[in-house]
């Protein structure tokens, strides 16, 4: 069974999250303890506690061990940009030993954890390098959200090409329903069925407001659960 994986996006805002939130849902229905963790978050609010990040608060709140912010979060970035932009803009130098560090004490104590990235596969941490980079440090699997609207079959078939090119095991994708008028809905699933070499772990319809709904039993969980 994987102990911990890495959620990627075919490009910003196309439901990593939702998707995550699903499969983190699907998996605590297994019985198993769970931790959600989102490294590194662009787009934060200053709050009593410091500064949050909505889609980590989502990944806290969806996981089932109680775990402290700053651990599920441990870079929240006030600037809603790119992470480097982001970083740069507050004077911030990512490290990937944090992000190791952190990794290594969730995988202590959760049976599985999901790590969700920053925008697209290629996302940028600083002016030289992008987050995949630690990805393959920490050989994680990779679990591959489509948003699914126009243009996604190239962004989904490049980003997949470019994960496995990383030398990194693609265990599976998420299609998610991100436009409800998207034309040729089935046409698209059908073709990405045929060109990713992974398994298809589910299909998340649109819905208004996902992050705050139930969203377990649209994924499959068992292809993850059934991997070395």
């Amino acid at each position: 069974m994987i102990d911990a994986f890495f959620i990627a996006g075919t490009d910003t805002d196309v439901g990593k999250t939702v998707a995550s939130k699903a499969i983190l849902q699907a998996i605590a229905a297994k019985g198993l303890n769970t931790i959600g963790y989102k490294p590194v978050a662009a787009g934060s609010d200053k709050t009593e506690a410091g500064w949050r990040n909505s889609d980590a608060l989502h990944l806290q709140d969806a996981a089932t061990l109680d775990v402290a912010y700053d651990d599920v979060n441990p870079y929240a970035l006030e600037l809603p940009a790119s992470p480097h932009i982001a970083a740069k803009h507050e004077h911030v130098e990512i490290s990937y030993d944090v992000l190791s560090q952190k990794l290594a004490q969730h995988k202590q104590q959760a049976d599985v954890v999901l790590v969700e990235g920053a925008g697209g596969w290629r996302v940028p941490v600083s002016d030289t390098d992008c987050l995949s980079t630690w990805v393959k440090e920490e050989q994680l699997p990779v679990v591959l959200v489509v948003g699914i609207k126009l243009g996604c079959l190239s962004h989904a078939l490049l980003t997949a090409e470019s994960i496995k090119a990383d030398g990194l095991n693609l265990v599976g994708w998420v299609a998610n329903r991100v436009n409800p008028g998207t034309e040729h809905y089935a046409d698209i699933i059908e073709m990405l069925e045929a060109r990713i070499d992974a398994p298809k772990l589910g299909e998340i319809p649109y819905i208004p407001s996902a992050k705050r709904k139930e969203l377990g039993k649209y994924i499959n969980v068992e292809p993850l659960l059934n991997t070395d």
